[in-house]
């Protein structure tokens, strides 16, 4: 199921940055690349009385930018088109502005809805909250993200405005392609649609720069989402291009059931297109790398071997990724990307029993003894799958502070084995619990 997206639109220097960190309970940066995988942070996951969502920052919009209204406008546009509910910041100390009165007139006319928050109101200033009544947008949250007050309440409006309509309208699978522009995305999804065994719907609807086509597939119903391609960042001037792409690369992700990673084989593999897959991999998804292009290179018997290795070193941190070559131009092997994204997204659904699973266990510990900290050795008790898309294991040890990570990743591995997880993340969660006597 996908996570609703929440929004946090405003001005520059409203405290859009510290509310995300705060929100997402560890300080995360959102300029600075995160070590491992190159991609900027401004998107995480959080959660809020079991409510699980994620947020974003759209980041700000200087005064003194000549374009000023027009990028704040194109700002709260794209807000509105992609996400599930909108948190609109305001300054308590500045006061109301017109620019706020600019973006609040665009939000009236949304069928989305709007939380307008009131920030750095440190000694609850009750006073300066009057004035933004004037927005017509239901009464305001004071808050101070510097020292926590009022953020319970806010997150409390946050969750309940989040959508709880029942999205079990028979679409069939939702397959996202996703990738830097002129890859080659959407060629593959009109080939797609060109076969002769499939018939296309003549019912499509349209978010901003990401186009659905329901279509059916030897009797099979599908649903196709083409996105526009995330560009790189080159200089400061384009960051609010790039922070509008990765808003609508995550709403077309989010709502995937599979996700389609395209890269240009004719090309070296980029810093962007690690980027866009560690998105997908951040969000759980399971996907397939499709090298497209592939009519433009010169093979011999060890081809896709190099092809291979070299997509292991670049992307380490999802070893478990499925590559297809194709060719949208030629329509080399582009029908099989139905029949593998159903195979991926049955491995991501897959239900292990609870005797299999600890037998699996039980088995990779005798194989390999747990670590051992300070005299105390950590004990695998026993686990259990709690849930599906992505498969996640809850193993309860005597005490989870004694998991080292390379642990968890040799119990990754062996699950691995023993289980054909290819093409889907898998995540492992550890539950400490007293010894016995």
């Amino acid at each position: 199921m996908s996570k609703p997206l929440v929004a946090v639109v405003g001005r520059s220097n409203v405290g859009k940055s510290t509310f995300f960190n705060k929100i997402c309970g560890k300080r995360i940066s959102i300029v600075k690349d995160t070590p491992g995988v190159t991609r900027d942070r401004i998107y995480a996951d959080a959660e809020w009385c079991g409510r699980h969502f994620t947020l974003v920052d759209t980041g700000g919009i200087e005064s003194d930018n000549a374009d000023f209204f027009a990028e704040i406008r194109r700002q709260a546009e794209i807000a509105i088109d992609l996400a599930d509910v909108i948190v609109f910041m305001t300054d308590g100390k500045a006061g109301l502005l017109s620019s706020d009165r600019e973006v609040a007139a665009l939000l009236r006319s949304a069928k989305k809805p709007v939380v307008l928050t009131v920030n750095k109101l440190d000694n609850n200033e009750t006073d300066t909250l009057y004035d933004f009544y004037e927005l017509g947008l239901g009464d305001p949250f004071p808050i101070s993200c510097e020292q926590s007050f009022g953020l319970g309440d806010l997150l409390d409006e946050i969750v309940k405005n989040m959508s709880v309509t029942d999205e079990t309208t028979d679409k069939g699978l939702s397959i996202a392609f996703v990738g830097k522009p002129n890859v080659g995305k959407s060629s593959l999804v009109n080939k797609l649609l060109g076969f002769d065994r499939v018939i296309v719907s003549d019912v499509a609807g349209t978010t901003r720069d990401a186009i659905d086509t329901p279509f059916t597939y030897n009797g099979i119903k599908y649903n196709l989402i083409d996105t526009a391609g995330m560009r790189r960042k080159r200089g400061i001037e384009d960051e609010s291009v790039e922070r509008y792409s990765v808003l609508r690369a995550m709403a077309a992700i989010s709502r995937a059931d599979v996700v389609m990673i395209v890269f240009d084989a004719s090309e070296e593999i980029s810093e962007q297109d690690v980027r866009i897959a560690g998105m997908v991999h951040d969000e759980g998804k399971p996907s397939v790398i499709v090298m497209n292009k592939w009519d433009k290179i010169e093979k011999d018997t060890h081809t896709v071997n190099r092809y291979r290795d070299r997509l292991a070193e670049q992307l380490s941190f999802m070893s478990y990724f499925k590559a297809e070559y194709v060719s949208a131009k030629s329509g080399q092997r582009v029908e099989r990307l139905i029949d593998i994204a159903e195979a991926v997204y049955g491995r991501a659904s897959a239900r292990i029993t609870t005797g299999v699973l600890n037998d699996v266990l039980g088995e990779a510990v005798r194989m390999t003894e747990p670590p051992s900290h300070s005299g105390r050795r950590l004990k695998i008790l026993y686990g259990t799958q709690a849930s599906t898309n992505p498969p996640t294991f809850v193993i309860f040890v005597n005490d989870e502070q004694l998991v080292h990570f390379s642990y968890k990743r040799y119990l990754e591995n062996s699950l691995r084995r023993a289980f054909d997880f290819e093409g889907t993340p898998v995540r492992l969660k550890f539950v400490g619990r007293k010894e016995e006597k």
